[in-house]
């Protein structure tokens, strides 16, 4: 691998290597920028790191501490971010539900949340871009949204699918198997297909499941992009002129570097990019970098988890499948005669038996032997999960704490709270969920509130005064720092926000690349489109999986 020194200036200093840096190294270093991708984790060595045991893949997550609160404070580690190089990519479901149009405009249609300041069809190439990158195995019509197939064909219906698709059908509502998610049905390029072993939130040691460490980051080095692991950053540094110039990172051994460069990006996620930003405060940005709207860290977002499950008399073995690999979009859409405003969707989830116990602890109330009676059905049980779209409010947010962490940096406080529109979708769903689980033939019911996916905090749009970065993640206060990652997303819709983020770093990508030099020396913004760039994939994925007639 390529090796910069602290001193040599590269072109980009990407803050993170997970969905969106992975994708953004890669693209930048085929095009022939100089890359250093810096990544708080460690450089996984997937035969030696990963294990097919749940306790022992808690590295994966971001597991240093930060401080919860308000209403409903959000559980944060396992279900929503990551450390290490290949981020929350390594463990996700990798469940790949495209936004819908109606996500871009939720304000100018359903008169609440806010407007993209793009489009669906802005972004759509470069969703079917992705999706033939990682690549997606899904059904051949997916009729929500904007109907479309998948470039490989779908997985096999595995036991919890059954019972959504049953429980759907028995109620007259749509329903879709196999996908779409990132999970290779068939052989691909140096990778083999999924072996169903179920323990794809732990770590896919087979190599079928898709996260930027395999996808992205091997071509990124390739092409001379240095990934540089256990780099904690501390602070972005800015010039006299308005300028950023690098970064302050800390190394495994506690020693403080700074890595010039002539532009940084950051994507560090949802709760480390505003703490960064708001951790770089300085003069004439005494608020944090980029926060002259006073929005860095606002309008934070968790989509609504609860998680249904019911027991059934025949074997499920909720285990041997894609966790998510069925769902319905039914109630995506805002629906006037109900009383809130947006939807939900509901999709399989297949909880390993740590999971599971610790839902029958919350559901059920189960404990002792009680407990231990509930895990011996283990395999008679299936599992859906909501996933309903929670809306941005500004007292949801990112700040610092006054506690620090390791490195000496304040940690980040995290406050979160439902409004009444929430708590409407909520129960909604939920009971919904349990309606369809009945329909399939449950012969007991039970839920667990949850949270799942955090995005917003750095929101784009087109007005400085109520924005951080406009639509291709370039900051307005700063002309040379950009944010890319799922932070910057203004609304969440009811999709996993992996392909989104994936999809956006790649637009930004060609952006850059159009920009050329002009976005290390010059301030004037030009927001023209980019173009799409079909040469920057990496090999042995674009038009290529099961062949589809078109």
């Amino acid at each position: 691998m390529q090796r910069f020194a602290d001193s040599d200036p590269v072109d980009y200093c990407i803050v993170g290597a997970g969905s969106a840096g992975g994708v953004l190294a890669q693209r930048l270093a085929r095009a022939g920028f100089r890359v250093v991708a810096l990544e708080a984790g460690p450089f996984w060595d997937t035969e030696k790191d990963w294990v097919s045991d749940e306790k022992g893949s808690h590295e994966l997550y971001w597991n240093d501490l930060r401080i919860t609160g308000g209403t409903h404070p959000l559980a944060l580690g396992s279900n929503n971010s990551g450390k290490g190089v290949g981020g929350g990519s390594v463990h996700w479901a990798a469940f790949t539900p495209r936004l819908h149009p109606s996500d871009f405009r939720v304000y100018t249609q359903d008169g609440v949340g806010a407007d993209w300041p793009i489009s669906y069809w802005d972004l759509k190439p470069y969703y079917e871009l992705l999706e033939r990158e990682l690549p997606v195995a899904g059904p051949a019509w997916f009729p929500w949204g904007d109907p479309h197939g998948h470039p490989y064909g779908p997985h096999p219906l595995g036991g919890v699918g059954d019972v959504l698709v049953r429980g759907c059908t028995k109620l007259g509502l749509r329903s879709v198997a196999g996908g779409p998610v990132g999970i290779l049905s068939a052989s691909h390029g140096d990778r083999p297909h999924c072996i169903y072993r179920g323990f794809c939130l732990q770590g896919c040691k087979v190599g079928a499941k898709a996260s930027t460490l395999i996808t992205h980051v091997p071509d990124a080095i390739r092409h001379g992009a240095e990934i540089r692991a256990h780099a904690m950053v501390a602070r972005i540094n800015l010039r006299n002129d308005g300028r950023v110039d690098g970064v302050v990172y800390i190394d495994r051994e506690g020693k403080e570097h700074f890595q010039r460069a002539r532009a940084v990006i950051v994507s560090a996620y949802s709760i480390e990019t505003p703490r960064l930003l708001l951790n770089s405060a300085c003069t004439g940005h005494r608020h944090g970098l980029a926060n002259s709207s006073g929005t860095v860290g606002k309008y934070l977002m968790a989509q609504a988890g609860n998680v249904v499950a019911g027991r059934f008399d025949q074997l499920i073995r909720l285990y041997k499948a894609p966790p998510a690999h069925a769902l319905t979009e039914e109630f995506y859409e805002t629906d006037k005669s109900r009383d809130f405003a947006r939807g939900f969707a509901v999709q399989t989830v297949g909880p390993l038996p740590v999971a599971f116990a610790k839902q029958m602890v919350a559901a059920m109330g189960a404990w002792g032997w009680g407990l231990r009676r509930v895990m011996m059905d283990y395999n008679h049980w299936a599992a859906f999960g909501v996933l309903g779209e929670i809306l941005p409010w500004q007292d949801n947010c990112v700040e610092l704490a006054e506690e620090k962490d390791q490195y000496g940096l304040q940690v980040a406080k995290v406050t979160f709270n439902l409004h009444d529109n929430d708590k409407k979708l909520i129960e909604f769903a939920k009971n919904k969920v349990m309606e369809i689980m009945s329909a399939a033939g449950a012969k007991h019911v039970v839920q667990e509130a949850r949270f799942a996916h955090l995005v917003g905090a750095a929101r784009m749009g087109n007005d400085p005064s109520t924005s951080v970065v406009d639509k291709f993640g370039r900051t307005h206060d700063i002309p040379n720092l950009f944010v890319c990652d799922g932070s910057i997303l203004p609304t969440q819709g009811s999709a996993n926000p992996g392909l989104t983020i994936q999809a956006l770093a790649a637009r930004t990508a060609d952006y850059l690349i159009k920009q050329g030099e002009n976005i290390f020396f010059s301030n004037r913004r030009d927001l023209s489109e980019p173009g799409i760039r079909y040469d920057l994939s990496p090999p042995y994925t674009h038009f290529r999986g099961n062949p589809r007639i078109a």
